[in-house]
């Protein structure tokens, strides 16, 4: 039998390596986003020889505070920023060259090294004309909009489905890119006639992608081959998850959702990498819980409340600068993501963010026409119309940043924590204090 959601793993040895190989970690976010999905990576990538990027693109972003620098990424893995550590952008992540240039001159510029990043041959490239379809559908759609970010993922992966996609591969050839370019914008072209858009030019558009083929083409290697020989040399690898199992395209709230796999099934697909291969899966979740655009959120706080949370978590979109709906933290929720993804282990963060309150709300349960149940509704017509139940907690006063062990923090805090981990039915392995990379409490090696 398989081990089950929410237990430890076990130790986990594969043909040909050594009984003390490191562990390979998949982390990923348990709700709707914006979880702090980057700490974790970044507290597991100093031990961490390899970070795998596996899904999504720039549309979602994450926060690293290192030495009391702060790095806004996007696109790049977090590993990019842990001296030593090999960051991988894998085949199930859409690339914009632009951006993932303009933010490797950031880094460059702030003295970070990025010369060991690599990008996987099979990885697709958001185009121009798939930025501009975004814009144009989502504005089309009206009351009716999904709230994305305009950055050309959907259509990318609409591409990929169809089979018309540009994959980073293609702008190392550049008769194979010219042709296919010429193709797609015969089919796009008409549908922008459609929305009153401007059609582009093939040669223009095979002109901004071909900038791109010289500077990235010492980046592109197989990374399922890199990725699984570094396993069999039992090194540590991260995969690391964009977006989150609320967002997932399969398992979210449909159709507010992203157009990829963010659940724990694709870090496989989206890396070349068996998922007999993986040793732990670790979901990260904020003490309380946000979302950033449309959908239902039933612990979202409106008013006052929600804009006193939003302002001392800084909830604030990394990507869009959007301001977040920020609610209670949502059990429901948590073991859903426990289930969908088989989480081993939970990460919680922004606990400092609760400070100063007497009481903390928690949703432990949802109503449906005055019927209690525990679990996230199948039917996205009921999950609109739920109620949460909430239960209190006693909240504390102090100042918890500072905090380096569970025994540091307040009696409440404990009492908080220990209380999530038994709703939630996973172990919290590690708990954020702050935005730094030292402000953390770690209960549970990752990586031992």
């Amino acid at each position: 039998m398989g081990r089950k959601a929410g237990t430890p793993a076990r130790p986990f040895t594969h043909v040909g390596e050594e009984e003390d190989s490191m562990p390979a970690i998949i982390v990923l976010g348990a709700q709707w986003g914006d979880e702090g999905k980057g700490k974790a990576t970044d507290q597991l990538g100093t031990r961490s020889e390899y970070v795998v990027k596996f899904n999504g693109g720039n549309n979602s972003g994450h926060t690293v505070i290192v030495g009391g620098r702060k790095f806004a990424l996007h696109l790049l893995p977090s590993g990019i920023l842990t001296e030593g550590c090999t960051p991988v952008i894998g085949n199930g992540v859409v690339v914009d060259p632009g951006v993932l240039f303009q933010e490797i001159d950031e880094l460059a510029s702030r003295g970070v090294d990025t010369s060991r990043l690599k990008i996987s041959a099979n990885a697709h490239v958001i185009t121009p004309y798939a930025k501009l379809l975004d814009s144009l559908h989502e504005r089309a759609l009206g009351s009716h909009r999904i709230g994305t970010t305009g950055c050309g993922i959907g259509p990318t992966y609409a591409e990929k489905a169809s089979r018309t996609g540009i994959r980073v591969q293609d702008l190392l050839d550049e008769s194979s890119l010219r042709a296919k370019v010429a193709r797609a914008l015969e089919q796009k072209n008409e549908l922008f006639a459609v929305y009153g858009a401007d059609a582009m030019d093939a040669d223009a558009v095979t002109a901004e992608l071909l900038s791109h083929s010289e500077r990235i083409r010492p980046m592109v290697v197989d990374t399922s081959r890199l990725v699984n020989d570094a396993l069999d040399e039992g090194k540590a690898v991260v995969f690391e998850g964009g977006q989150s199992t609320m967002l997932d395209i399969d398992h979210g709230t449909y159709p507010y959702v992203t157009s990829s796999n963010a659940t724990a099934g694709g870090a496989c697909t989206g890396t070349g990498v068996g998922p007999a291969r993986i040793d732990r899966v670790v979901g990260v979740v904020k003490a309380y819980i946000t979302r950033v655009g449309e959908g239902p959120f039933p612990t979202e706080l409106l008013g006052a409340e929600g804009d006193c949370l939003r302002q001392r978590g800084g909830e604030y979109g990394t990507t869009t600068g959007r301001p977040r709906r920020c609610g209670w933290y949502d059990v429901p929720v948590a073991r859903y993501a426990v289930r969908v993804n088989g989480l081993t282990d939970l990460v919680l963060t922004k606990l400092d963010v609760l400070g100063g309150r007497d009481e903390i709300p928690v949703c432990v349960a949802y109503e449906i026409d005055g019927v209690r149940v525990g679990d996230v509704p199948a039917f996205q017509r009921d999950y609109r119309r739920v109620e949460p139940v909430f239960e209190s907690f006693p909240g504390w006063d102090e100042d918890i940043s500072s905090c380096r062990t569970f025994g540091d923090l307040p009696r409440a805090a404990r009492d908080y924590v220990l209380a999530l981990e038994e709703l939630s039915r996973c172990p919290i392995s590690l708990i954020g204090v702050g935005a730094d990379r030292e402000q953390t409490i770690v209960r549970r090696s990752l990586l031992d």
